[in-house]
C-alpha cells in the first residue's frame, strides 16, 4: 500500500465518520449510556496516553524512569489541589533532577 492509498484511506474513513454523526438518530444521542461514555471517554483517553507515555521503553518494554517520578509528583501535587502550572513545574522539576543524577 503506498502513502497515497493510506491518505485516501484515511481521509474517506474520516468522512465517512463525520457523515456518520450526522446520521445518527438524536434519540440515540440522548440516551443515559452515551451520555455517561462520551463523558468519561476523554478522561480514559487522556490517562492511557499518559500511561504509555509514561511506563513505555525506546524498546517497547516496561520501565520506570524518571518520568514515574514526575507522574507520581504531578498526582501529589494535583491531590493537594496545587494550581496546574505549580504542578507541571513541579513534575518537570522531578524528572529533570533525576535525569541529571543519573537515573532515567
Amino acid at each position: 500500500m503506498t502513502l497515497w492509498t493510506t491518505v485516501l484511506l484515511a481521509s474517506g474513513l474520516a468522512f465517512a465518520l463525520k457523515l456518520l454523526g450526522y446520521v445518527v438518530p438524536h434519540q440515540v444521542l440522548d440516551g443515559v449510556v452515551v451520555s455517561r461514555v462520551t463523558a468519561m471517554l476523554p478522561v480514559a483517553l487522556l490517562s492511557a496516553l499518559v500511561a504509555v507515555q509514561t511506563f513505555t521503553a525506546p524498546g517497547g518494554g516496561l520501565t520506570v524512569d524518571a518520568r514515574a517520578a514526575g507522574l507520581a509528583v504531578a498526582v501529589t501535587a494535583l491531590l493537594l489541589r496545587a494550581p496546574f502550572l505549580v504542578v507541571v513545574i513541579l513534575a518537570a522539576g522531578t524528572a529533570a533532577t533525576l535525569r541529571a543524577l543519573g537515573w532515567g
